[in-house]
């Protein structure tokens, strides 16, 4: 009897240190796309630093960051059940793998910062500390596996219209992850007193005043100019069982020729109503939209071409096979005769979808998965300015999405997120497009397969968008580049360097800054 109150005694401390967590690392997750709920994270990174403070030793307080940053990814990637469920039929055994897998995967870079910021004392200085290294561990993430940065704290901020484009700004210079620090600072250190709190509202009002500043002060330079093309962006919106299934092939290509016939006779005539000489226009199709091997495939070339009569160019999503005789994720792009003028392979790999981890004693990736491209590349298509191919899930990788050796003028993104259904998946996925184009001060055309196909300018301002789940085109103009920002210039050498000043400023014994719980 004596024995079962100490039992009792432990199950609910360790609900007490660990259950708290848990349930505030779950509730931060709200605050990413497409909800953004921004004022929920004060009082979720306070629970989980009392959490820390109260720990007994560094090994609880790293449990303690486990345990938050498991429940901050179960939820925020909840929507990966949705590709298990599409074939259910084969993997249901995965269905409760896919979100709880990579939560797990994940939480140890929440629990890394919780533990090391127990060097420094309680109070701001703590919170500045752990700030520093919940970013860099961020960042640390680009080498798991083949890297899964999902989710940035930073990305937080990319509300959909005006007020997005005014927050965002500021990552111009910093990158998201720059973002992601500031984030983390004001979310620990808002909660510690009166002061902190009313810095932390001056700091919003400064980023704010500043990130409207750049916006409109930019208004004329992202104007489309004269050899800008104009881009017709192909939504098919094919569910993604009848990719799988491959029974209606002739009816998806015949789908994504009519678009195209659609698209660029609309685009024939919005060039014909410009003053000067006639632009030049790409069409672009979604990741895998052509239902083959377009490169050995003479035929179907010939008979895109046809359809796209009048374009000056082509980018087509497609598999290919290599000299290698290995599968790759590609873009092809075709001139205004369906010959191949450029090849794009997709260098940075789904892992457990396109990209098998060595350590798995199971095959969870057909044919053992995918072999990735060499990188980041710029294509010299003829009649049109340089454009910079992404596939899909490359474009989340901030400050490595561009040839730093041969800047393009405009990025063009294809991608397929009728995975994932229509959840905050794709959502989450767009934001990190748009960041891309504030980062690198480009204009981004994407086109996806259910959507959400768009234009973004250089400041990642929607120039026009295809709405989830329709079948339809978009003919836009591509916006201007911008010089090259701070951070293309200087990429992710710039947050790591503002992390290392945070950090130090923990130690500094010069600052004295008052809060209710400073040391």
């Amino acid at each position: 009897m004596n024995a079962a109150v100490p039992k009792k005694h432990r199950v609910r401390t360790a609900l007490k240190a660990f259950g708290r967590p848990l349930l505030a690392g779950a509730a931060a997750a709200l605050a990413f796309p497409p909800l953004h709920l921004l004022p929920i994270l004060p009082f979720a990174f306070l629970v989980l630093m009392r959490a820390i403070d109260g720990a007994a030793t560094m090994r609880q307080a790293a449990c303690a960051g486990f345990a938050f940053g498991f429940g901050l990814h179960a939820v925020g990637l909840y929507w990966l059940i949705n590709a298990i469920l599409i074939r259910a039929s084969e993997f249901w055994w995965f269905v409760p793998f896919p979100s709880m897998g990579c939560a797990l995967i994940l939480a140890p870079f929440a629990a890394v910062p919780a533990a090391l910021c127990r060097f420094a004392p309680q109070g701001w200085r703590r919170g500045f500390l752990f700030a520093a290294l919940w970013t860099l561990c961020d960042m640390g993430r680009l080498f798991l596996f083949s890297g899964f940065t999902w989710n940035p704290m930073g990305s937080d901020w990319a509300f959909h219209g005006l007020l997005g484009d005014v927050l965002i700004q500021p990552a111009a210079w910093i990158g998201v992850d720059g973002l992601t620090l500031v984030t983390v600072l004001l979310a620990v250190t808002m909660p510690l007193g009166r002061r902190m709190a009313l810095c932390g509202v001056g700091v919003l009002v400064l980023w704010s005043a500043i990130g409207a500043a750049r916006f409109f002060a930019l208004a004329g330079a992202v104007a489309e100019s004269p050899s800008s093309p104009l881009v017709v962006l192909v939504q098919g919106d094919v569910p993604e069982q009848e990719k799988i299934s491959r029974t209606d092939r002739q009816a998806i290509f015949e789908r994504y020729l009519r678009l195209t016939h659609d698209g660029v006779a609309r685009a024939l005539k919005q060039t014909a109503e410009m003053p000067g000489a006639a632009r030049p226009i790409v069409y672009v199709w979604p990741e895998t939209a052509f239902p083959g091997v377009l490169e050995e495939d003479d035929q179907a070339r010939l008979m895109i071409a046809s359809a796209a009569e009048g374009a000056t160019a082509g980018v087509i999503g497609t598999l290919r096979i290599a000299p290698d005789q290995h599968w790759r994720n590609s873009i092809v792009a075709l001139d205004e005769s369906g010959a191949v003028e450029g090849v794009y392979d997709k260098a940075t790999l789904v892992p457990f979808g396109e990209y098998q981890p060595p350590f798995l004693p199971l095959q969870v990736v057909p044919g053992g998965g995918m072999t990735p491209g060499p990188g980041p590349r710029s294509w010299h298509l003829r009649g049109v300015t340089a454009v910079g191919p992404l596939v899909c899930y490359e474009v989340i990788f901030s400050g490595h999405v561009v040839d730093r050796h041969d800047r393009p003028d405009w990025l063009v993104n294809v991608t397929n997120d009728a995975w994932y259904g229509n959840s905050a998946g794709p959502r989450q996925h767009l934001a990190a497009v748009r960041l891309r184009a504030v980062e690198e001060g480009l204009p981004v055309a994407r086109a996806a397969n259910t959507g959400v196909s768009i234009v973004y300018d250089a400041r990642g301002h929607d120039m026009g968008r295809l709405p989830w789940d329709v079948a339809d085109v978009l003919v836009r103009p591509m916006p201007a580049p911008l010089p090259p920002t701070l951070f293309a210039r200087f990429g992710q050498t710039i947050p790591v360097v503002l992390c290392l000043i945070v950090a130090a400023l923990a130690f500094s014994p010069r600052i004295r800054l008052k809060s209710a719980r400073s040391s």
